[in-house]
C-alpha cells in the first residue's frame, strides 16, 4: 500500500504530472526542451524530475551537458494501467495538449520531426 499512495503523491502535483505526461510518447526527452514547454525554471523543472527518478517513474541519462529523462519502462502493470489514464486525460485536458503540441513544436525546431 505504501507504493501505491507514493505512486499517487507523485502524480498528484501538477508539474509532476504534466512532465508525466509529456513522457508518455516513449522518447526520451532533455530536460531543456521540458523546461521550454513547461515555461518554468530549470531548477523546478529538474526538482520534479528527481523526485519522480527518485519514485521510480522515469529514468534519467546524461547525454553531454544535459539530463535526458523517460518513463521508466519497467514499471509494475498496475502502475502502467495508472499512467493509461493520464494518456486518456491528455485527449480532454487543454494543459495536457497545450503541453504537447508545444514539445512537438520544439523537437521539429530542433530537427526531430520525421515527415509523414
Amino acid at each position: 500500500m505504501d507504493q501505491a499512495s507514493a505512486f499517487f503523491k507523485l502524480l498528484g502535483e501538477p508539474v509532476r504530472l504534466r512532465l508525466i505526461a509529456l513522457l508518455l510518447d516513449g522518447e526520451s526527452h532533455c530536460v531543456c526542451d521540458l523546461v521550454s514547454v513547461l515555461g518554468l525554471p530549470q531548477s523546478t523543472v529538474s526538482r520534479h524530475l528527481s523526485q519522480l527518478r527518485t519514485g521510480g517513474l522515469v529514468l534519467a541519462e546524461r547525454q553531454g551537458t544535459w539530463m535526458h529523462y523517460r518513463l521508466n519502462p519497467a514499471l509494475a502493470p498496475w502502475q502502467q494501467q495508472a499512467l493509461e489514464a493520464v494518456r486518456l486525460l491528455k485527449a480532454t485536458d487543454d494543459q495536457l495538449r497545450t503541453d504537447e503540441t508545444a514539445l512537438n513544436q520544439a523537437l521539429c525546431s530542433k530537427g526531430g520531426c520525421t515527415p509523414t
